[in-house]
């Protein structure tokens, strides 16, 4: 076991109901049960606060209890925008909240003992560890997501300004890391999440049940669920699909289950605490994404040896599900496909069996003695290699590379959707 050290991880908020919070408070606990001194940070309180099992092994901080800014760096693109004043005074009042939220955050490190690590999970976080005091610490920035989708977003700006600075961009795939590589990322590196359920019973997949686990926003495509129900749903009239989660979409997805007939088949269950309560009582689960990075929910169902059917939208959907082995896989966004998969495992119990048990011995390469020995390595590696001095912290709105690395340029469109992203949300 490696010597104990002080880990900081920086999220945008440490208490929603995300996959990443959950990452989070996993990873938390695993290095606290090792004998690290491990702090999570969240830059601010989450909309729907939620304790995620804390068992006080670790501290728990936040930084600003509520933001009230706007959420980002205001960067007037044609030169008459410059000049509003408006705009000029609420990103002045943000620079000075948030300098406040980064003195705090170097007061956490600087109690850190010598060897300490902080890992920044999103990069709406990182831009505050990027203007803390990270003397004599390692800083490892997380992308949650595919760098597709990150390319797709107003991420990619800021990931390319602010990732550099960092000893480590970490993102959850080797195909992730390659496509970043070649974007002119020379820090990637590249660990996947860890299996963090242990399930203490496991489902019959008798019950005529279809599970979908997630929030109720854009990028979890619930919409294209529906609408691939909608062709599944009239040849099996017995068959149920529970939508478990929460968000900005939910009366969109609630109207459109109602427009479509589906009412009697389609059950919104809310979020859900006790993620075996929903997978038990389910002999499918779907993941009908249109981005993702290294789904949680997938390891959750693997573990409980139920058969997904996903759309193979992101390199971490294909690390863990090998078509035709442990689970089904449609092209991105084809619902025709993706529903006849859904007809495959509905019909074919001897399948919806061997695909899980596949899936269950699967899903143990993820276990979690395995990630973090990676993880080690990782902190190993940076404190032998690296320079022992950080980077000065860079004001907001100008790209610091880190030393030796040349700032990179930033090409191609940005998305508009999501440039302005609420607080919820796990990727900005």
């Amino acid at each position: 076991m490696a010597a104990p050290r002080d880990v900081f991880i920086v999220c945008n908020n440490a208490d929603d109901m995300g996959g990443l919070q959950r990452w989070a408070h996993h990873m938390a606990r695993l290095l606290a049960g090792r004998g690290d001194r491990v702090t999570l940070v969240g830059i601010t309180r989450g909309p729907e606060p939620y304790h995620h099992g804390r068992d006080g092994s670790y501290a728990v901080e936040v930084l600003h209890g509520e933001w009230r800014p706007p959420v980002m760096a205001w960067r007037p693109r044609k030169a008459l925008r410059r000049l509003d004043p408006v705009a000029r005074a609420r990103d002045l009042w943000r620079t000075a909240v948030q300098r406040r939220g980064a003195a705090r955050l170097s007061e956490l490190f600087a109690a850190a003992r010598p060897g300490a690590v902080v890992i920044a999970a999103q990069v709406w976080a990182m831009e505050w560890v990027r203007l803390a005091d990270t003397s004599g610490l390692r800083v490892v920035a997380m992308s949650h997501e595919s760098y597709q989708a990150t390319r797709a977003s107003s991420r990619y700006r800021r990931v390319k300004e602010h990732y550099p600075w960092a000893d480590r961009m970490l993102v959850l795939t080797a195909e992730d890391a390659d496509a970043w590589a070649r974007d002119g990322m020379t820090n990637v590196d590249h660990i996947p999440n860890a299996l963090h359920v242990t399930p203490g019973v496991h489902p019959t997949l008798d019950l005529p049940v279809v599970a979908c686990v997630g929030r109720l926003s854009y990028e979890k495509g619930v919409d294209l669920m529906l609408e691939a129900w909608e062709r599944v749903a009239g040849r099996h009239p017995g068959w149920r699909l529970h939508i478990y989660g929460t968000g900005p979409d939910e009366a969109d997805l609630r109207a459109q289950a109602d427009a479509a007939g589906l009412s009697r088949s389609v059950e919104f269950r809310g979020a859900v605490s006790d993620v075996e309560e929903a997978l038990v009582e389910a002999s499918v689960f779907a993941l009908p994404s249109r981005a993702e990075g290294f789904p949680m929910s997938v390891l959750e169902a693997m573990a409980y040896g139920l058969p997904t059917v996903a759309f193979d939208c992101a390199p971490g959907v294909r690390v863990l599900i090998e078509d035709g082995r442990d689970g089904l896989l449609a092209g991105p966004g084809d619902i025709a496909a993706f529903a006849a998969e859904l007809d495959r495992l509905i019909e074919d119990p001897d399948l919806r069996r061997a695909l899980g048990a596949e899936a269950r011995a699967s899903v143990l390469r993820f276990q979690p003695a395995t990630v973090l020995a990676r993880w080690d390595r990782l902190f190993d590696l940076l404190h032998r290699e690296l320079p022992a001095t950080a980077p000065e912290p860079a004001p907001t709105h100008a790209p610091a590379p880190a030393p030796g690395r040349a700032a990179s340029p930033l090409p191609g469109r940005i998305a508009t959707r999501g440039a302005e992203p609420a607080l919820g949300g796990d990727s900005f």
